[in-house]
């Protein structure tokens, strides 16, 4: 690994749950050495890209990583274009909506919705991780994606989260080709307990799969008259976005 990637696979620690990390912590994390931790966060620190905080120093995103998201929001406003569905979708169905989008060989929440008709509710976190094999939004978005993206996720030990999640590849594998047959991904308690949820892709630039959106719901709520009115719509509102993102959905998905 080089050092722009060491230094980049740091900034890829911080999120919501750890906005700000020591030293120590970064190291273990990370497995890297004190020392080499300590020069790859001076050098970022140096453009912006973090900041040390308190007495205790703590390293937290800098001013230039926000500058930078500005940038590419304004380049390329899914987070925008997307809001006004998102919000009308969760209105709608009366359930959390969301939208993520793909970064790499990762998939983020960009925007989310709740509705006020429930007080129980599936909550989001705001740029959460969302892994590919085990949300309905990563397997939508798996799906549409390049085969070496793909390859390069199933290789991977996959993180068992509840007893539901799919972690055998070729179970996987086979889940993403009954995807493309039918245009939607569901998964009940693959992420999370007693949450289910249904995606449809989005695609901005041409076919390229940019993300996803989402609807969950806790799952006792889910009876099949809801189920089939999360399904529609959110492929719905997905093929709007999409035409909003200069993106064209495959021959599969074109029509409903």
């Amino acid at each position: 690994m080089g050092t722009t990637s060491k230094a980049l696979s740091l900034l890829r620690l911080f999120s919501n749950s750890q906005p700000e990390i020591g030293l120590t912590e970064l190291s273990r994390q990370s497995g890297m050495n004190k020392a080499t931790v300590y020069r790859l966060m001076s050098d970022l620190a140096e453009y912006g890209f973090v900041e040390q905080v308190g007495a205790d120093r703590m390293y937290r995103i800098g001013p230039g990583i926000m500058r930078l998201a500005v940038l590419r929001e304004t380049t390329v406003p899914l987070r925008s274009i997307a809001k006004e569905h998102v919000r009308a979708l969760a209105e709608e169905i009366g359930e959390t909506t969301h939208v993520s989008q793909v970064s790499g060989d990762e998939l983020s929440t960009l925007t989310y919705a709740y509705s006020a008709k429930h007080g129980t509710r599936v909550t989001m976190e705001d740029a959460e991780r969302l892994p590919f094999h085990a949300t309905s939004s990563g397997l939508a978005v798996l799906t549409y994606s390049k085969v070496a993206l793909v390859d390069a996720i199933l290789s991977k030990p996959l993180d068992k989260r509840t007893s539901h999640t799919m972690v055998d590849p070729s179970q996987i594998r086979d889940e993403l080709r009954r995807i493309s047959a039918r245009g939607y991904a569901e998964s009940v308690s693959g992420f999370e307990q007693d949450v289910h949820s249904v995606a449809a892709p989005i695609f901005a630039g041409g076919a390229t799969v940019c993300g996803a959106l989402a609807i969950a719901a806790p799952v006792g709520r889910v009876n099949e008259a809801l189920r089939s009115r999360m399904i529609a719509a959110v492929q719905e509102r997905a093929r709007m976005i999409t035409d909003l993102m200069a993106g064209a959905m495959p021959v599969s998905l074109d029509s409903p």
